[in-house]
C-alpha cells in the first residue's frame, strides 16, 4: 500500500525532524560505509563581566569535512581579530578530527571578503533575485 503524503508547510515537529534525520543518517552510513560519529563543536565568546555567551562559532562534521553552521561576532567586538581567532580554533578542531577541510555558507550582506582573507575560496553560489539574497559556499582545504 502507498504511503500517505502529508504537507506540513510550517513548523514541522521535532519528532518529524528527528525521524527523517535518523533514517537519512542510517541510509548514508550504509551507502558510505561510515556515519559521522563526532559530536558538534563550538568556540564561544563570553561577556567579560557576566560570562554570558554573546557570540561564537558552532560547527559539525560532515563525512570528512567540518561545517561551520553559525559564526557571530557582536558588532561592538568586530575588527579586533575575534572572527579570525574563532576560525583558527575551528580549523584546529577540524584537523584533530581528521577533516580534509572546513566549509560554510555566507550571504551577500555577510562576510565573504572576511572569509577570503582567511584563505577560504568560493566553490558555489545560489544567485539572488527578487526575494532571494545571494548565498556563497566557501571552503578551505586543510590537507
Amino acid at each position: 500500500m502507498r504511503p500517505i503524503v502529508e504537507i506540513i508547510a510550517e513548523n514541522p515537529s521535532a519528532e518529524i525532524h528527528d525521524t527523517i534525520d535518523t533514517a537519512l543518517t542510517a541510509f548514508n552510513a550504509e551507502m558510505r560505509g561510515f556515519a559521522p560519529e563526532t559530536p558538534d563543536f563550538a568556540v564561544v565568546l563570553r561577556d567579560p563581566q557576566t560570562s554570558t555567551v554573546i557570540g561564537g562559532l558552532y560547527g559539525t562534521d560532515d563525512y570528512g569535512w567540518s561545517y561551520i553552521k553559525f559564526l557571530l561576532v557582536p558588532k561592538s567586538y568586530r575588527g579586533i581579530g575575534l572572527g579570525a581567532e574563532l576560525l583558527t580554533e575551528a580549523e584546529t578542531i577540524a584537523r584533530k578530527r581528521g577533516s580534509i577541510g572546513v566549509w560554510l555558507g555566507t550571504f551577500a550582506f555577510q562576510a565573504r571578503a572576511f572569509y577570503e582573507k582567511q584563505g577560504y575560496v568560493a566553490f558555489g553560489e545560489l544567485e539572488g533575485d527578487d526575494g532571494a539574497i545571494p548565498l556563497y559556499f566557501m571552503k578551505k582545504r586543510l590537507r
